[in-house]
């Protein structure tokens, strides 16, 4: 199989990266990544061989491109993992998100439809594998019940609407045109190569810098938190054992408010 990952300079998709090129000798990985704040090369520059893993530079709003990489590479399969994913900057540029999250996930979806409807097998053995997060569902109240795949889409940011509308048009590709997709929402990622505006690496750093630690509120916001390699794991497990044109969520059952993180994260840094 010959995959297109897109944003896997990112902290997800480098995980996820890493981990099928070390269980699979027979995947191919051609990387699509515009390297914004977010995306760091160094990540993923010891993967970068050339012969199973190659990486492009550039935008998937960029049709042009992105067709020329399917004519080139006659990818199998799509992971796409490219998002501005900072409900803070979301706040701040809403157009930027709507420009990747919205038209470059339909970029991705009509170059994917183009380019298998004219291959000579078609659909068969195609998946476009779209990562979307928990936050389309809204907020939960203390005592309710999981989100589960049927709950009903509430998004309350720029980003959280940006990625609701990316996942209904890539159901919809597969409603209008057969496209077959698979779509993931997970829960807060933890781990290995996080940006460090977020919530885990930015309080270990102000915490060894002895900065302030800006809690929202009263910090009895609840998350649940996801391991980022056991969120690579379930994509992997989902990617070929999912049912095609289905929404599966991705969650750690491992829930707690934020001030109660931040406490843990104070003391086990001043134990270190």
């Amino acid at each position: 199989k010959t995959y297109l990952v897109t944003g896997a300079a990112g902290f997800i998709g480098a995980n996820y990266l890493k981990y099928i090129l070390k269980k699979y000798e027979d995947v191919r990985v051609v990387v699509l990544d515009l390297l914004t704040y977010a995306g760091y090369l160094g990540t993923i520059a010891e993967d970068i061989d050339h012969d199973r893993c190659e990486f492009v530079r550039g935008d998937i709003g960029n049709r042009q491109l992105v067709d020329e990489l399917f004519t080139k590479y006659r990818f199998d399969v799509v992971v796409n993992f490219a998002a501005e994913s900072h409900v803070d900057r979301s706040i701040s540029d809403p157009f930027v998100f709507a420009r990747t999250n919205v038209m470059g996930t339909l970029s991705l979806l009509q170059a994917a439809k183009v380019a298998w409807q004219a291959s000579s097998d078609g659909f068969a053995g195609k998946r476009f594998y779209h990562i979307s997060t928990d936050e389309v569902y809204g907020a939960l109240e203390l005592g309710d019940a999981f989100f589960t795949e049927e709950t009903k889409y509430d998004p309350h940011s720029p980003y959280s609407a940006s990625k609701a509308s990316s996942d209904h048009f890539v159901r919809d590709y597969h409603d209008t045109y057969g496209l077959p997709t698979l779509v993931t929402n997970c829960s807060n990622n933890y781990g290995p190569y996080q940006y460090p505006e977020k919530l885990i690496p930015l309080f270990i750093d102000n915490i060894r810098k002895r900065k302030p630690l800006p809690v929202y509120g009263t910090g009895e916001n609840v998350r649940d938190w996801l391991y980022v390699e056991d969120h690579a794991r379930a994509i992997d497990l989902i990617f070929h054992r999912g049912a095609v044109a289905s929404t599966y969520n991705i969650g750690g059952f491992n829930e707690w408010r934020n001030i109660d993180l931040v406490r843990l994260l104070v003391k086990t840094v001043d134990r270190l």
